[in-house]
């Protein structure tokens, strides 16, 4: 029987990158959960006492908390679905053959690769209600007649927000669909063809089926995303006007910034389960695939 040689080298080799993992990721993590037990406002550091789950309490009995919480579900509900459904139809566009697709395909994944603090405040020039692009396109084309202050009223605030964050996510969901759908066997659409298939019959029988799981994991890491999204409307609207476009991440970082700690940590770990339940689909998937 031959003895198997242990070394440490691998060890040593891993060791940089999980002392980095640990004072980035864990460390940070456990401080918050520490301090989501505490009366931790950095205002008063001398009155600073571990006070159980007060925290938590006062959150589900605020107001704020569950119309931020409600308002992050439509968020992810309209943000997410809309992205998905446009870049969907674009994936499948860019994935027919015409001339300068290249091009096209280069140009169309700007949105994604645009900070989200300069695309918060790119929008938020456009919706101004002074001098936006978006109202003088608007009245040019007769379809409004006075100005409208897009992230000044609470009707058209929460819907600008989404309008942006639907433009920012577009080019993920087509940049991961269209690699899944050049993957796609080109027999199954001849074999469709030959049976007489129209092509809504092979998007629905053929395609999707084909790139489910593509659409289910970019989906599920969408999700999370959008949740934890807060530069794009901290820049745009900063929660306002009347708390109309503050999710539960936005929340957490006004409390943050209004130095109430122990409040904003219990909200950051609820915020964080309720992601966790989304996350755990992708992570039985991936359990599934490796055994």
């Amino acid at each position: 029987m031959v003895k198997k040689r242990t070394t440490i080298w691998p060890y040593l080799l891993v060791a940089p990158a999980v002392l980095i993992i640990l004072c980035v990721v864990f460390v940070p993590v456990i401080n918050a959960i520490l301090m989501s037990f505490q009366s931790y406002d950095m205002r008063r550091p001398k009155d600073i006492a571990f006070n159980g789950i007060a925290n938590y309490i006062e959150a589900f009995n605020e107001p704020l908390f569950w119309n931020a919480l409600w308002r992050t579900l439509a968020w992810v509900i309209f943000g997410v679905g809309f992205q998905f459904l446009f870049g969907f139809i674009l994936a499948l566009l860019l994935n027919k053959k015409f001339k300068g697709r290249g091009p096209i395909r280069a140009v169309s994944m700007i949105p994604w690769v645009t900070p989200g603090v300069l695309i918060g405040l790119m929008w938020r020039w456009m919706y101004d209600g002074n001098s936006g692009v978006i109202n003088d396109i608007l009245l040019r084309l007769h379809l409004i007649t006075t100005k409208i202050p897009f992230l000044s009223q609470v009707t058209t605030a929460f819907p600008s927000v989404v309008v942006t964050i639907v433009w920012q996510g577009i080019p993920f969901f087509a940049l991961m669909l269209l690699a899944a759908l050049q993957g796609v066997s080109t027999e199954m659409y001849e074999a469709a063809d030959i049976d007489g298939a129209t092509s809504w019959q092979k998007l629905i029988y053929v395609t999707i089926p084909s790139i489910k799981n593509t659409i289910f994991v970019t989906g599920l890491l969408r999700i999370i995303w959008v949740a934890n999204s807060v530069d794009v409307i901290f820049n745009m609207t900063s929660g306002g006007p009347a708390y109309s476009t503050q999710t539960l991440s936005v929340y957490v970082y006004n409390q943050a910034k209004s130095l109430n700690m122990g409040y904003a940590s219990a909200m950051a770990l609820i915020l964080a389960l309720l992601l966790l339940l989304v996350a755990i689909p992708y992570l039985k998937m991936n359990f599934r695939e490796e055994r």
